[in-house]
């Protein structure tokens, strides 16, 4: 069993390159990535989310990824010689206007060569594939660090869930014993009620159809055949190597509604006792699975 919530970190270099990976999850009800990329790796942006895919099942995931160049050999210098042309020749040409004279040209081309304006340093635009595999191999480590902690989460919410359950299964059975006594009271109180009716003038026939409908309303078995039938799946869930989160979510919501059933059938306090008892183990049980992938 894993957890949603973890944390994860790598960083990978090579001679070029050093790249730090971080990623974070949450719980959420479905796999959603949040991946911050530095303009650089944007290229391989949809070969980061697969990779983590392979890995991370569910949860709202944040990564964040630094990119630091060891040397200058992916950058290069763009000057535009055009715009130099035609702003020297302007100069050239206003000066003369002006001043009846020229400006030395050597002296004006390194005064432009300063200006951002004229030239700049900027990033390559080549793919680099050995670029990209240092991210992958960055971002496969941090994820792998990611489920790691999400496993060790997991083992903790695990043993919670566990006892939880014992809970459960320690109420149901007080439960169904409970009810076995309530029932044999009240075929008891029937059959005096019964035998005080029928020494009198009565519809007989309806008097029993009543009776019985009012035993089969109460009847609270088959809701407690069912509760330790999610119970017991979900013992087994809690073993499986596979992501279970939604589906322990549908069986607390089908719990639930077993429970309410019986609480809204059955009139006896102490079995609305534990109804209160089983409706807060199973919420404490709601709150941990919440965060199971």
């Amino acid at each position: 069993m894993k957890s949603m919530t973890g944390f994860g970190k790598a960083l990978k270099e090579s001679k070029d390159y050093q790249i730090e990976v971080e990623i974070k999850s949450v719980n959420h009800r479905f796999l959603d990535f949040q991946l911050r990329l530095p303009r650089a790796l944007h290229p391989f942006e949809q070969a980061a989310r697969q990779a983590m895919k392979e890995i991370l099942k569910r949860g709202r995931i944040e990564v964040f990824v630094t990119l630091t160049e060891l040397n200058d050999q992916q950058k290069e210098v763009k000057i535009h010689w055009d715009l130099i042309e035609a702003f020297m020749a302007q100069v050239n040409q206003e000066a003369h206007t002006r001043f009846q004279t020229t400006l030395a040209p050597e002296h004006l081309l390194q005064s432009l060569l300063e200006k951002e304006e004229f030239v700049q340093v900027q990033e390559k635009k080549t793919v680099d594939e050995a670029l990209e595999a240092l991210l992958l191999a960055a971002i496969v480590a941090a994820a792998n660090a990611n489920d790691q902690s999400r496993q060790v989460e997991g083992a903790g919410i695990l043993q919670v869930l566990q006892e939880n359950l014992q809970q459960l299964q320690v109420m149901l059975a007080e439960l169904a014993g409970l009810f076995l006594v309530f029932e044999k009271e009240y075929l008891t109180r029937f059959e005096k009620k019964l035998t005080e009716y029928l020494s009198t003038e009565i519809d007989r026939e309806r008097l029993l159809t009543e009776m019985v409908i009012l035993l089969e309303k109460s009847d609270i078995h088959e809701e407690i055949d069912r509760l330790k039938i999610h119970v017991e799946t979900f013992e087994q869930l809690l073993t499986s190597n596979k992501p279970v989160g939604r589906e322990l979510d549908f069986l607390i919501q089908e719990m639930n509604r077993e429970v309410n059933t019986i609480g809204s059938k059955s009139s006896a306090i102490d079995i609305k006792n534990i109804v209160v008892q089983l409706k807060t183990t199973i919420e404490k049980i709601r709150e941990q699975v919440q965060n199971v992938e």
